[in-house]
C-alpha cells in the first residue's frame, strides 16, 4: 500500500523545521559580528571600554563617525579604494571572459596543462608571494602607485574567474554559435552580442569576489605604498586609530562600518544576477 503524498509531507516537516532552525542560527552567528561592529560605532567611548559590554546602547552617539570623517585625506583614501577596486573588477571580468572562452571553445596544445596551472595558482597563499611581488613592483617602478595594487589583485582574481567562467561558456551550446555564423554573424559579434550576455551572471559572481578581495586589502596596501601616502587606500585609514597607547575602538568600528557600505551597495546592485550566477556555477 502506497503512502499518500500528504503523509509524506507531514513526515518531512520535522526535518524541515530542524533545517530552518539551523539556518537561522547559522545566519545569526554570521551576522552577529557585523551587528557588533555597527553597534560599537554608535556606542559612546565609555560603553565601549566598559568591563561589562551589553549588546545594545541607550545613548547612541555619532562622535566616532565625526572623528572618521574629520581625518585628513579620508576622502582621498576612499576614492583610491574605489578606483583600484573598479579597475580590478573591469579588467578581471574582460580578461577572464576572453580567457575562459579560449580554453572552453578552442583546442590547442597544452590546454589541459594551462587549466591545471590556473587551478594551482588559486592554491598559492598571498602571503608567500608578497615579498617577490614587492621586488617585482620595485623593478618595474610601480611602488607607491595605485598600479602596484591593481596588478597583484588582478593576477590573483583571474584564476578563480577563468575557472568559474569556463563552465558558463561550456554551457552555451555550440549549435548556437554555428547558427549565428550561418546567419552571417562574425566571431567578434557572436562573442560580444550573444555569448557575453549569456555568461553575464557568471561575470557578476566573479566580480563580487574581485571587488571584495580588493576593497578589503590591507597587506598589499601596507607593503607597496610606502611613502606616497596620497595613494593609500581606505584600510590604511584604520591605522590612524591605533597610533595611541589606547586604541580608539569607536573610530575603528565607525571606519569599518563606512568601509562596509560600498560592499553592501554593490551587493544590492548585482544581487539578482549574483544568485543566478551562483546557481549556474553549481550546475
Amino acid at each position: 500500500m502506497s503512502t499518500r503524498p500528504g503523509a509524506r509531507a507531514r513526515a518531512r516537516r520535522p526535518w524541515r523545521s530542524v533545517a530552518d532552525g539551523a539556518a537561522v542560527l547559522i545566519a545569526a552567528a554570521v551576522a552577529f559580528p557585523l551587528y557588533w561592529m555597527v553597534l560599537s560605532a554608535f556606542k559612546p567611548a565609555g560603553e565601549i571600554r566598559s568591563d561589562r559590554p551589553v549588546p545594545w546602547t541607550l545613548s547612541p552617539s555619532l562622535d566616532a563617525f565625526r572623528r572618521v570623517f574629520a581625518q585628513e585625506d579620508f576622502g582621498r583614501y576612499f576614492l583610491n579604494s574605489l578606483l583600484v577596486a573598479g579597475m580590478v573588477v573591469v579588467a578581471s571580468a574582460l580578461l577572464a571572459f576572453l580567457a575562459a572562452t579560449a580554453v572552453a571553445r578552442f583546442r590547442f596544445r597544452l590546454r589541459t596543462t594551462l587549466l591545471i596551472l590556473i587551478l594551482t595558482a588559486q592554491m598559492v597563499p598571498v602571503e608567500a608571494l608578497t615579498i617577490p611581488l614587492f621586488f617585482l613592483m620595485r623593478d618595474i617602478g610601480a611602488l607607491n602607485t595605485l598600479l602596484s595594487l591593481v596588478l597583484p589583485h588582478l593576477a590573483f582574481s583571474l584564476p578563480f574567474a577563468i575557472w568559474m567562467l569556463r563552465g558558463f561558456v561550456k554551457a552555451v551550446p555550440e549549435a548556437l554559435e554555428e547558427q549565428a555564423f550561418i546567419d552571417g554573424a562574425s566571431r567578434t559579434r557572436f562573442l560580444w552580442q550573444i555569448l557575453f550576455p549569456l555568461v553575464l551572471p557568471g561575470l557578476v559572481a566573479t566580480s563580487v569576489f574581485s571587488f571584495i578581495s580588493t576593497w578589503n586589502d590591507f597587506l598589499f596596501a601596507k607593503s607597496f605604498i610606502i611613502s606616497a601616502t596620497e595613494n593609500s587606500t581606505l584600510p590604511m585609514a584604520l591605522l590612524v586609530f591605533f597610533d595611541t597607547e589606547t586604541p580608539d575602538w569607536g573610530g575603528v568600528m565607525a571606519a569599518s562600518t563606512v568601509m562596509t557600505v560600498p560592499v553592501l551597495v554593490f551587493f544590492v546592485c548585482v544581487h539578482r544576477r549574483l544568485v543566478s550566477g551562483l546557481g549556474g556555477a553549481v550546475k
